[in-house]
């Protein structure tokens, strides 16, 4: 169990917040304020409660230890001004006594916004004397950035060990979705795996399948699993290599007791474009110049019944090329159904990934789905069963409380 700063007397507090803004931006302008609005509706009843906040952040990719103002921080003070509906201060150095001064001189209810924490290598080094630094910003550590707990940087693992530590309302909301979703699902439960190769995403299957009740293959992923049983591939997007993993994860869920469905019919085309000629075939009966793209209809209308019984689907990578259309068509026949189900209140759904949430904004069911994870590498190792640094730091510190 994880404290929750939610429940904390926070009046007078600097709270040392690290928080993941990075947000696309075209220019000095935000292209998607998702993040930062989302982080900012924790973060603003902690603020009227009198807290002093100190927010930590990455931006972009910097190299380690090299300052770039093309990467600094401070073109996000407006859009996080706006969304926390106050003033931000600045400081243009991530430590130093000017910082630590800024941050005392914080009142109650001010903010603070401390510069890309990678423009020091001492970041993502995990480096002690730099997680010392960074503590002398405040009084309380709080860690609201599940999307970056998968790595052991300074902000995330050794901070936590220097202050009293909490998890933020956003990161908490991750945590119990995650719980319900995959830790201790209501049955029966399924899960529903996507994206181009079986390669990438083998420990999340074994993970999985061990978790689950059904397990609904889809993208790239299906291809190997057909051509593991003798399906012609054409020109389609397969891994030849992994006959052999596709037959230990069968293996696997036939021990567990987990279903594997694959698609019985598919959609092929012989270019990959928009508005390409395509035509729907039986799965084992893929044109030797073509490449299957999707799911076919009949495979949706099996793939909805099972969801129809779920009372958890779990949901990472689409079933096809969604990007294009008519590629996108089994994709957003599922995450209509999903969102649906979810709607009646008897199912909870759980997706995450950025192919996932893409897929879903696009089928405009993204906000029907009861948690949609904006968590990339974080939820992927979570869905392996991993136990991410950031988590486990916080999990440390409260079992010492």
């Amino acid at each position: 169990m994880i404290r929750a700063i939610s429940g904390a007397d926070v009046s007078g507090k600097r709270l040392v917040v690290r928080a993941d803004l990075n947000v696309p931006m075209e220019g000095d302008r935000v292209t998607d304020a998702t993040r930062i609005t989302r982080f900012a509706e924790g973060m603003r009843p902690l603020l009227a409660s009198g807290a002093r906040l100190v927010i930590l952040t990455h931006f972009g990719r910097p190299k380690a230890g090299q300052p770039d103002a093309a990467y600094s921080v401070e073109k996000l003070r407006p859009a996080l001004a706006e969304a926390l509906g106050c003033d931000i201060a600045f400081a243009p150095q991530v430590t130093g006594a000017q910082t630590i001064a800024a941050s005392k001189a914080l009142p109650n209810g001010g903010v603070l916004l401390v510069e890309n924490l990678r423009f020091d290598a001492g970041e993502t080094a995990n480096d002690p004397a730099f997680a010392a630094n960074l503590a002398a910003l405040g009084d309380v550590y709080v860690n609201d950035a599940f999307s970056v707990s998968h790595r052991a940087h300074a902000s995330t693992e050794a901070l936590a060990h220097l202050l009293p530590a909490y998890g933020g309302p956003l990161l908490i909301e991750e945590l119990d979705a995650l719980e319900a979703a995959l830790e201790n699902p209501q049955r029966p439960a399924v899960a529903i795996v996507g994206g181009a190769k079986v390669s990438t995403k083998i420990s999340v299957l074994k993970n999985l399948v061990g978790r689950v009740d059904h397990l609904i293959v889809g993208g790239g992923m299906a291809n190997t699993f057909l051509f593991a049983d003798g399906a012609p591939m054409g020109k389609s997007l397969h891994e030849a290599d992994q006959v052999s993993t596709v037959s230990e994860i069968r293996d696997m869920a036939a021990k567990k007791g987990c279903t594997i469905h694959v698609q019985k019919d598919a959609v092929v085309a012989r270019e990959f474009k928009a508005g390409a000629a395509a035509e729907t075939v039986d799965a084992h009966a893929c044109p030797a110049d073509a490449m299957i793209l999707d799911a076919g209809p009949e495979a949706v209308k099996a793939f909805s019944a099972v969801l129809g019984s779920a009372r958890t689907i779990l949901w990472n990578g689409p079933l096809g090329a969604f990007e294009i259309s008519p590629f996108d068509a089994g994709t957003v026949a599922l995450a209509k159904m999903a969102a649906s189900l979810t709607k009646t209140g008897s199912t909870t759904s759980v997706a995450g990934g950025g192919d996932t949430v893409a897929a879903l904004n696009a089928a405009g069911v993204a906000q029907d789905f009861t948690y949609v994870s904006s968590a990339g590498g974080a939820f992927l190792e979570w869905l392996e069963g991993q136990r991410l640094p950031g988590i486990a730091a916080l999990m440390r510190v409260t079992e010492k409380v």
